[in-house]
């Protein structure tokens, strides 16, 4: 076990992979021991050892510009899981972000993204050991060289619910900081219909901004389940954006959504910017975001069920890759 530094109880390894019991240390690719993860602080880790990709992945990052992907994979297993994560894969190797962050990835869907040819082009945080414990989580990939990986459970999550960071180094030596979380899900069910998490989802919004907040690059991103009516403003401090606000003003930005993603005709209709990017850059400008993984699967659809009144009708629906639209950000040099 190689300890580069201790910084207000964050420990920082040469090259490691997170999990939510800690940190899994890396020491020549094996997992070897892990150790509870304190607060993060915005440490800096020594780079010595970490693992560097030199090998040209079609990466915008020589050109000055990096795309961070993230994307909720959905981690449903009945309906044409494989072909959803070939599609998905598909995506990434279209588009070549520089970083990935997933939500809602399971084991089984860790195992199809290890066994893809895009993979190897890529740190990841997660190791197959931990993937295989885990019911479900999330996970970041870097092609950019990375100082480290870790995670922080949030303090008030019922659902396991964590921030996951990643140190980076872009060239030109400049620090970034790209997070990712999945906040509290609602789950409104009966006899109530309440269950809605607002306060963990926006206490989780705030602990993951304070220990995001001294970095002078950071990037963070996820699965918000954000619903501005329900929880309110997104609470960034000034001098943050939300990125497609920014970059799209006017534009609704739905990236759960009922109507347009076919794929969940006859559900509950829902509408909502659950998938956002919120950024405070000094060395860096957003530049572009995208919603992507908005068409349907060529030649694939399903059968569902829907109860119309008395009668229940089976309907023929596409299959997309997943239930959520994926969110493409490019960050360029000032």
């Amino acid at each position: 076990m190689e300890v580069v530094a201790i910084v207000r109880n964050l420990v920082v390894f040469k090259g490691f992979k997170s999990s939510n019991k800690g940190v899994t240390v890396l020491k020549d690719g094996s997992d070897r021991a892990s150790v509870k993860l304190g607060a993060f602080q915005g440490a800096r880790a020594s780079n010595k050892g970490a693992t560097v990709l030199t090998e040209d992945t079609n990466s915008a990052a020589v050109l000055g510009s990096f795309k961070i992907l993230s994307y909720n994979v959905w981690f449903r297993e009945d309906l044409e899981m494989h072909r959803r994560m070939k599609a998905l894969g598909e995506l990434i190797q279209l588009h070549s972000p520089d970083v990935i962050c997933l939500q809602e990835v399971i084991p089984d869907i860790y195992d199809i993204f290890q066994r893809s040819s895009w993979w190897k082009a890529y740190q990841y945080s997660v190791s197959s050991e931990i993937a295989s414990s885990r019911g479900y989580f999330c996970m970041q990939l870097s092609k950019l060289p990375v100082k480290s990986f870790s995670t922080k459970p949030f303090m008030n999550s019922i659902m396991g619910r964590e921030l996951c960071i990643a140190e980076l180094e872009v060239p030109g030596k400049k620090p970034l900081v790209v997070a990712t979380s999945h906040l509290e899900s609602p789950c409104p069910a009966p006899p109530k219909w309440d269950q809605m998490f607002s306060k963990e989802r926006v206490d989780q919004a705030k602990e993951a901004i304070n220990l995001l907040k001294n970095n002078s690059n950071v990037i963070f991103c996820g699965d918000m389940n954000w619903d501005d009516k329900l929880d309110g403003q997104f609470p960034f401090p000034d001098g943050w954006v939300d990125a497609w606000v920014d970059l799209k003003p006017g534009d609704n930005g739905w990236t759960y959504d009922t109507k347009s993603n076919q794929m969940l005709s006859g559900n509950r209709a829902l509408q909502k910017r659950l998938d956002r990017f919120i950024c405070s850059l000094c060395d860096f400008k957003i530049s572009k975001i995208d919603m992507i993984g908005k068409e349907a699967i060529p030649g694939l659809s399903y059968m569902k069920e829907k109860k119309v009144r008395k009668e229940v009708k089976m309907l023929e629906l596409p299959v997309l890759p997943s239930d959520h639209y994926g969110l493409l950000l490019t960050i360029s040099g000032l």
